[in-house]
C-alpha cells in the first residue's frame, strides 16, 4: 500500500500542457535554442505545433529526444507515435502526433531552415537554461 504521505501526479492532458512539458524536459537536458511555431493557421500543415531545439553531440541530441518521450510517457495521457533519425543523430524527430519536436545539431538546423519553411506560423522563443 502507499504511504499517504506521497500522493499521485495528476497526468497531463492538454495539447497546451503537452506542449510545456516537451519544452521543460528538453530543457531539462540542456538543449538550445528552442522554438515553438504554432502551425494551426497553416493549411496542410503536417501538425499543429513544431518545437525545435538543437543540440551540441549526438549524444546531447539522442538524450534531448529520449528525454522528451519518456517524460511525456510518463506524465501524461500521451506518447510518442514515432521516433526517427537517433542512428546519426544530425536531426531526431519525435512525433506526437499534433506536436513534431525536431532535435538538431547546429549546421543541419541552419541547413534544413525549418522556422523560414514555416515562418507563417506564430514563434515563440523560450530561454536558454
Amino acid at each position: 500500500m502507499l504511504n499517504s504521505a506521497v500522493q499521485s501526479k495528476s497526468l497531463v492532458t492538454s495539447e497546451e500542457a503537452l506542449l510545456s512539458l516537451i519544452v521543460d524536459s528538453i530543457q531539462d537536458i540542456k538543449a538550445k535554442n528552442i522554438i515553438q511555431i504554432d502551425l494551426r493557421n497553416i493549411k496542410d500543415a503536417p501538425a499543429r505545433y513544431f518545437i525545435i531545439c538543437e543540440g551540441e553531440s549526438s549524444t546531447q541530441i539522442k538524450s534531448i529526444a529520449n528525454n522528451a518521450a519518456r517524460r511525456v510517457k510518463g506524465e501524461s495521457i500521451f506518447k510518442a507515435n514515432h521516433i526517427e533519425g537517433q542512428l546519426s543523430a544530425k536531426w531526431v524527430l519525435v512525433d506526437f502526433f499534433d506536436i513534431v519536436l525536431h532535435v538538431f545539431d547546429k549546421s543541419t538546423r541552419h541547413y534544413y531552415d525549418l522556422e523560414n519553411l514555416w515562418g507563417d506560423g506564430k514563434l515563440t522563443e523560450f530561454q536558454n537554461i
